[in-house]
């Protein structure tokens, strides 16, 4: 009688020498955010936040349309009225992105996390590829209901816009685009600052507080400024009508964006050389 010798197979995990790999660390992310109760109201906040400001304001021009003048509705743009909600919207989702990272640096679990993952790099972008993805859905998702919301209360006035019309298609994922982009802010100041009281408050101060005072800076120095500065440029991307001499939709989105990922390059080489 005669036997086979089964040679066992190697166990293969998705642990190399450096840690786990990008996958795991993504799915491992993944689990963790939603697992948290925060995640779910914040993002509900940012949701009501756009879409009930759009619709509140949307609301007060229809029923204020008749008594405008005529140069006044000449201007209106009935696109970016149903999108004004994004202006508070895009703190709620900077504070999820700021806490996304931040949260585990004030309880003391980034520890126990860089000891499972710890090639740094490699944690930073499994958490920025997670937050991106999350953003954007519903950054998209509160863009279109903000706009078909506001859309409704406006076509009572005829002013109503539509997604065939010119550059709306455009705006409204722009304003889903912008939300995401908010998070990516937030989130690379968290990074950065590894604090969520302080990460907070300078995203709150760079998207909402400071961008409208940069219009009272002097000479074109301060019109450079005002131009190219965080919010002043992301927003653009949502506009329909031309806005006097300021960037193109998607340069001045491209311009947002730069400031985020430069942000999250300069703590991501920082997270790599500090202690946790």
């Amino acid at each position: 009688m005669s036997s086979t010798v089964q040679t066992p197979q190697p166990y293969v995990s998705g642990l190399t020498p450096a840690g786990p790999n990008i996958v795991n660390v993504i799915r491992s992310e993944w689990t963790k955010i939603w697992s948290v109760r925060s995640t779910m109201w914040t993002l509900l906040i940012g949701f009501v936040l756009t879409v009930g400001l759009g619709a509140l304001i949307c609301w007060g021009t229809e029923a204020n349309y008749s008594h405008l003048h005529p140069a006044d509705k000449a201007t209106l743009d009935p696109t970016s009225i149903s999108l004004a909600g994004l202006v508070f919207g895009q703190l709620a989702l900077a504070v999820f992105g700021v806490l996304f990272i931040s949260s585990e640096y004030s309880t003391g679990g980034i520890r126990t996390t860089l000891t499972a993952v710890p090639q740094r790099v490699r944690l930073l972008t499994a958490k920025a590829i997670v937050l991106l993805v999350i953003s954007l859905v519903v950054g998209m998702v509160s863009s279109f209901v903000a706009f078909f919301i506001g859309q409704a209360f406006l076509s009572r006035v005829g002013i109503e816009a539509h997604l065939g019309d010119p550059d709306v298609m455009r705006a409204v994922i722009g304003g889903g685009l912008y939300l995401m982009a908010s998070a990516m802010f937030g989130f690379a100041l968290g990074a950065l600052l590894r604090h969520s009281a302080a990460g907070i408050s300078l995203a709150i101060a760079l998207l909402l507080v400071v961008p409208p005072l940069t219009n009272l800076l002097p000479g074109d120095w301060g019109h450079w400024i005002e131009k190219y500065f965080t919010s002043n440029a992301g927003q653009q991307i949502t506009s329909v009508l031309p806005q006097g001499d300021a960037l193109s939709p998607w340069a001045g989105y491209a311009v947002f964006t730069l400031w985020w990922l430069v942000i999250l390059v300069i703590a991501g080489a920082l997270m790599s050389r500090r202690d946790a």
